[in-house]
């Protein structure tokens, strides 16, 4: 397992590939089929390296911590879910997840279910494979999205 330290915070960025500069693959995030615009995008992107942790305590993350890994455990895609260590995953799932869609914006990320979000999450991270894994898991859910529909 690969580990980046973001402000004395153990991040774990296994699954994310070796050279990856994820402020530079907004790109490779459109290849995989993404629809976040670029600025909720490079947004979810600096909230992911600047948070230590989840507040576990709360209700609404416990209970998306528990949906987010079991979706990863239906796939087949491990999560690193420990007090120690947050999984990029996890992590970029509840912001997104917690996001509010702004008023003057008609299609937002907020309006999708989980398992489209964490697709959303592995595209954000360029985890090909573990999107592929997911697509075939949920073969009733449509992971194909034209921006701005």
């Amino acid at each position: 397992m690969s580990k980046e330290s973001f402000e004395n915070k153990v991040v774990d960025t296994q699954g994310i590939k070796e050279g990856t500069n994820l402020e530079n693959s907004y790109q490779r995030y459109l290849e995989l089929g993404g629809i976040i615009n670029e600025k909720d995008y490079q947004s979810a992107l600096d909230r992911m390296s600047k948070t230590r942790t989840l507040d576990r305590k709360d209700p609404q993350v416990r209970t998306r911590i528990r949906r987010v890994s079991g979706i990863a455990r239906h796939v087949g895609i491990e999560l690193n879910n420990s007090e120690d260590v947050l999984d990029p995953k996890i992590v970029l799932y509840e912001i997104l997840r917690s996001d509010t869609q702004p008023k003057d914006v008609k299609y937002h990320h907020s309006q999708m279910s989980d398992e489209p979000i964490f697709g959303e999450v592995l595209r954000i991270l360029g985890d090909a494979d573990s999107l592929d894994k997911l697509i075939k898991a949920y073969p009733n859910i449509s992971f194909k999205y034209k921006r701005g529909e």
